[in-house]
């Protein structure tokens, strides 16, 4: 199967997104409605506002097909940093590198935007997530029980921050 990236929204897309969310993390970690609605309601929030020079969305395609997805949202990037967020790769797709292909586009992106800094939200017990978030720099920063996704996980924040000339740029 030959997996082509796509810049930019799609019709459709807001809602296969948050279906191939929910079904993943029904399955794998019991999140229920309350995930599915969040991820819907504050992935379209983003489509609606999405600014090509600060923000980015990358869909994963087989044939017409969006089997997976990634985004980086600049819009708090200059206080908070920028917010990987809807990273997920479909059932036919994981572990066929796709993931990698998405982050290296994502990191590409913030380091050509020079973002100091990028952080991305999950939970603990998604090694092979964690191995790919690592291989690209991002550290743990922060990790406690919470429920931002209707479930009780314990949740974890990574960050990666700006590295070499780019920051020493951003810098002075």
């Amino acid at each position: 199967m030959a997996i082509s990236l796509m810049e930019g929204y799609r019709p459709g897309a807001v809602g296969r997104i948050a279906q191939l969310h929910a079904e993943y993390y029904a399955r794998s970690s019991g999140f229920g409605v309350a995930f599915e609605a969040k991820v819907a309601r504050e992935l379209s929030e983003f489509c609606e506002r999405l600014n090509p020079g600060r923000d980015r969305l990358w869909l994963a395609l087989d044939g017409d097909r969006i089997e997976g997805s990634l985004v980086i949202d600049g819009v708090h990037a200059a206080d908070d940093g920028a917010h990987l967020r809807w990273f997920i790769a479909s059932d036919a797709l994981r572990g066929q590198g796709t993931g990698r292909r998405l982050m290296q586009q994502a990191c590409a992106f913030v380091d050509s935007c020079g973002y100091a800094k990028t952080y991305l939200w999950t939970f603990s017990g998604l090694g092979a997530a964690r191995h790919l978030y690592e291989s690209f720099g991002f550290r743990l920063v922060h990790e406690a029980p919470g429920a931002q996704w209707g479930t009780v996980v314990t949740e974890q924040r990574f960050e990666r921050r700006l590295q070499g000339a780019s920051a020493m740029a951003m810098a002075m």
